[in-house]
C-alpha cells in the first residue's frame, strides 16, 4: 500500500505530483532524464524540495535536452553549482552531466532512454539497481526504486483504492503490461 496515496492528496505540491505524473509511464528521453536528474537530486533531501525546485531544474538544465547537457563544460558546471534554484552539489550536478553523456550513448545504440529500459524489462528491483549501478552515477537502491515507480516500470506507486491507480492503469505501464502478457499466457482462453 502505497503510503504517498494517503498523504499526497490534497496537498500544494505534492498532490498535482501524485495526480498527474507519480506512476505514469514515460516515453520522452527528457521526462525521463528530467525524472532521474530529480530522482538524484533528492538523495538526502525531502521530495517537497525537490517538486519546489522543479521549475528551476528545467530552466537549468535546458529542459533536460540531453545533446545540451552532455556538452556541458566547466563553464556550465560552474553556473549550475552557483544557481540557488537547484541542488548547488558538485557530486549530483558531476552526475546528472556524465549520465546525460551516457544516455547520448544508450540512445544511439538502443534508440531512445525508453527502449532501453523496455531492453531491460522485466526484472526485479535489485536487478534493475545492479544495472542503475553499472550504467549511471549516483544511483543507488532508493534513486533507481523511486525512478522505476515513478515512471511505471516496477508496480506500487499508488495502491489499488487510489483512484489515481485506475487513470495510471488506462495508460498501462510497463509494469502492469508485464503481468497482462504473463496472464494471457497462463489463461489464454481469458
Amino acid at each position: 500500500m502505497s503510503p504517498y496515496c494517503d498523504t499526497a492528496p490534497g496537498h500544494p505540491w505534492h498532490g498535482p505530483y501524485h495526480e498527474t505524473e507519480y506512476g505514469f509511464p514515460l516515453r520522452d528521453d527528457h521526462l525521463l532524464f528530467e525524472r532521474l536528474v530529480l530522482e538524484i537530486n533528492q538523495a538526502g533531501l525531502s521530495w517537497l524540495t525537490i517538486l519546489k525546485k522543479k521549475d528551476h531544474f528545467r530552466r537549468a538544465f535546458e529542459n533536460f535536452d540531453l545533446d545540451r547537457v552532455a556538452a556541458y563544460g566547466e563553464k556550465d558546471r560552474q553556473r549550475l553549482l552557483t544557481d540557488a534554484g537547484i541542488i548547488r552539489n558538485r557530486l549530483k550536478i558531476n552526475a546528472c552531466i556524465e549520465n546525460a553523456r551516457r544516455l547520448v550513448q544508450i540512445r544511439d545504440d538502443y534508440g531512445s532512454f525508453a527502449a532501453w529500459l523496455d531492453h531491460h524489462h522485466p526484472q526485479p528491483k535489485d536487478i534493475w539497481v545492479k544495472l542503475f549501478k553499472k550504467t549511471f552515477l549516483f544511483t543507488g537502491g532508493e534513486i533507481t526504486g523511486e525512478f522505476l515507480l515513478s515512471t511505471g516500470y516496477l508496480p506500487g506507486a499508488h495502491h489499488i483504492n487510489c483512484p489515481v491507480f485506475q487513470i495510471v492503469a488506462q495508460h498501462t505501464p510497463p509494469w502492469m503490461q508485464t503481468i497482462r502478457a504473463q496472464k494471457d499466457k497462463n489463461f489464454p482462453n481469458n
